[in-house]
């Protein structure tokens, strides 16, 4: 017996298309206007994160603030085939202006010279303890060995191709002195390599989206990750939580949560700073994207439960921000699949028109302006040893295009990859873009 599929008619395509004309114009809106509203909402939460505490503390590049008190700090640098840059990062780090701390560098089953090269900065200098892993235990479980071999209270956790500033672990200090209630410090990331369009627009992003957004997250209570590449904890805090997850893809927005479910606060320091490496090539920036986003999923998932508490409370909305993204990600590919039926059942006149600039269009171009204008007058300072950011205005046109695009379709594949994904699996190192440096 032979089965096949009934393939509807042009008038039952009309049909369905007529039915779902209520439902795709409120889908469109929400595509439209919720990225819109969102920009605000991150700009309007970054003006106050600067006018309440930002604009207060500027002076000359490089300036340290007065301390009470000067404690250890230990500096943890996971590392997994790290050859071509640690020894230029642990060179950076023994520049700190500040008086006492120590450097403990876990190679995690490195397959390069990064063990060797770990052992002959270690014979140079006494600050450095080196911790090898025979085999691939995954950046989590680097980083619990070295908190639990740390002797201080106060951990600032890089990754091995960072270059942090002379300044930066001082002015992470100065949250644990100043409130026993914070359990971590996110740094501010910058970014090292410029030499493409997908660095050049990177440098933007991380000030006009990252940098803003947690900023706003800090004005409104609660902070959805701490950067991986330049964070500080309190240990009593991580010892609190149970240290980082070892089956989480993204540590740090696992930690995160953890922290902040059990009460504990995160701050945001702009003034420090840390240099990294970011991916140049497209295949590159996706990996990492698609990492992220698996990893933000993963984390929602899990602590959906916990958030059923009263004394959750505070993360509702970000939980719920997050997965409204998630939710707009999805809907667009919807869109997307809509869009061919609408165009050749539509009469050709409306079809055009839907296709042509509009005044939301307009007005999310505007809006993208106004955001990149915002963060420009807000972070150039911290530029300024670079030449500041102005001149990588022009390149964030291109952001729409080559990260929205990206976003959306890292968003629907890590999601679902988060879903399908066993509890328990070891999240282990895997080798990533480093970008194309220029010497």
């Amino acid at each position: 017996m032979n089965f096949s599929l009934p393939i509807p008619d042009a008038a039952q395509w009309s049909h369905l298309v007529f039915a779902w004309e209520p439902l795709d114009g409120a889908i469109e809106g929400f595509i439209y206007y919720y990225p819109l509203f969102m920009a605000y909402i991150w700009m309007f939460g970054a003006i106050i994160f600067y006018f309440r505490y930002e604009s207060r503390q500027q002076g000359d590049a490089g300036h340290l603030p007065e301390l009470k008190d000067y404690p250890s700090v230990s500096i943890l640098i996971p590392c997994y085939n790290e050859a071509d840059n640690i020894r230029e990062t642990v060179e950076v780090l023994l520049r700190q202006k500040y008086p006492a701390f120590e450097i403990i560098a876990v190679n995690d089953g490195s397959k390069d010279e990064t063990l060797a090269i770990l052992q002959d900065l270690a014979g140079q200098h006494q600050q450095l303890r080196v911790v090898n892993l025979d085999t691939n235990q995954g950046k989590a479980m680097g980083l619990r060995t070295a908190a639990l071999l740390a002797n201080s209270e106060i951990l600032v956790c890089i990754d091995g191709d960072a270059l942090l500033a002379p300044e930066a672990i001082a002015w992470m200090v100065r949250h644990f002195l100043d409130k026993p209630y914070v359990g971590a410090v996110t740094g501010n990331p910058r970014i090292r390599n410029r030499s493409t369009l997908l660095g050049r627009i990177q440098v933007g992003e991380f000030s006009a989206i990252v940098g803003m957004i947690k900023r706003a997250q800090r004005s409104y209570g609660k902070v959805f990750t701490v950067s991986g590449v330049i964070a500080a904890f309190r240990k009593s805090a991580l010892h609190d939580v149970g240290y980082w997850s070892n089956d989480m893809v993204t540590e740090d927005i696992d930690i995160s949560w953890k922290l902040q479910l059990a009460g504990w606060s995160i701050y945001f320091e702009p003034n420090a700073l840390c240099w990294v490496l970011m991916p140049e090539t497209l295949h590159g920036l996706w990996k990492q994207r698609l990492r992220w986003a698996q990893g933000g999923t993963e984390v929602l998932l899990r602590y959906f439960h916990a958030l059923f508490r009263w004394s959750s409370r505070g993360m509702w909305l970000l939980y719920g921000e997050c997965l409204i993204s998630i939710f707009w990600a999805f809907l667009i590919l919807l869109h997307v699949f809509y869009a061919p039926v609408e165009f050749f059942t539509e009469p050709a006149s409306e079809s055009l028109h839907d296709l042509s600039p509009s005044w939301t269009s307009m007005l999310l171009s505007l809006t993208c302006l106004i955001q990149f204008g915002v963060s420009l007058f807000i972070d150039s300072h911290y530029e300024s040893s670079t030449g500041g950011v102005a001149r990588y205005y022009y390149w964030m046109v291109w952001y729409p295009i080559a990260y929205w695009l990206i976003n959306v379709g890292t968003t629907i594949a890590g999601s679902i990859r988060a879903i399908k994904k066993k509890r328990g699996q070891r999240a282990i190192w895997v080798t990533v873009d480093r970008g194309l440096r220029h010497k």
